[in-house]
């Protein structure tokens, strides 16, 4: 196996790969992001084969037999080694898996008129947003929303939180939750402290679920365009109750609710 040994910081291959791992705008601009990881590059693999691909990225030394078996199989692909520090530059875990993949940022085409969505309001949080995607994929969402103010959900941290749901569900960044509530063709419900209960709702039909930004909340007006505000009722007891679940927990909770709904 050939491959190109990069040992400056200064080398303009690697000066792209620490604005892409570091730079939501960059990645938005490039189209490009970084994978960390077997399972991630698996994943990805498995969505797209190896087209998107551009380049491999390996660390000196060792690697693990999953990481070596990988490397060997995309020998075709053009591969640069890093030493350690370098390496690890560029991968959002403390413990280094042994290979990355610089690849293109898949465009997935949403529905028209999805008929379960998630719409993400100000989630700030790459590794929370990760898990609310993966969840999302598990629950059979047909495409999430996010807002202007939502992290990157193609940071190097969101996407391993996201375990490959990026590669299979249709992500409508940048979006106006607003436009998208008055356009959404269904029920719609504002997660909230005060409302119905979620369990008292027919989720049978289209449906949306509107999940707000972990400390805040969502805004006022997000909360009076959708078909009503709910709440997930929690217990109580002689030490008292819980305020509230955050938000990727409360997504989780509603989600499955839905889903258990359409299943009966």
């Amino acid at each position: 196996m050939s491959f190109k040994h990069i040992v400056s910081r200064d080398n303009p291959v690697f000066k792209q790969l620490k604005k892409l791992a570091d730079n939501s705008r960059e990645r938005r601009n490039e189209g490009k992001t970084l994978l960390d990881g077997v399972h991630l590059i698996e994943a990805y693999l498995e969505a797209f084969n190896d087209a998107g691909i551009e380049l491999i990225i390996i660390p000196e030394g060792q690697s693990s037999v999953e990481a070596t078996g990988l490397i060997q199989s995309l020998e075709h692909i053009a591969t640069i080694m890093l030493p350690t520090l370098m390496f690890a530059e560029l991968t959002p875990v403390a413990s280094a898996t042994g290979i990355l993949a610089l690849v293109k940022i898949p465009q997935l085409a949403a529905p028209e008129q999805p008929a379960f969505a998630l719409m993400l309001e100000a989630i700030q949080d790459p590794g929370n947003l990760g898990s609310m995607l993966r969840t999302a994929a598990a629950a059979g969402v047909e495409t999430v929303y996010l807002s202007t103010s939502c992290t990157d959900a193609w940071s190097p941290k969101a996407l391993r939180g996201g375990q490959g749901a990026q590669f299979v569900l249709p992500i409508v960044e940048r979006a106006d939750l607003i436009v998208e509530l008055q356009n959404f063709c269904g029920n719609s419900y504002a997660a909230t402290m005060q409302g119905e209960s979620l369990y008292a709702q027919d989720l049978t039909q289209a449906t949306a679920f509107v999940i707000g930004n972990e400390g805040a909340g969502l805004r006022k007006q997000t909360i009076a365009a959708t078909t009503k505000p709910i709440t997930i009722p929690m217990a109580k007891s002689a030490l008292g109750s819980v305020e509230s679940l955050n938000a990727g927990a409360a997504a989780a909770v509603c989600l499955f609710e839905r889903r258990r709904q359409v299943l009966l």
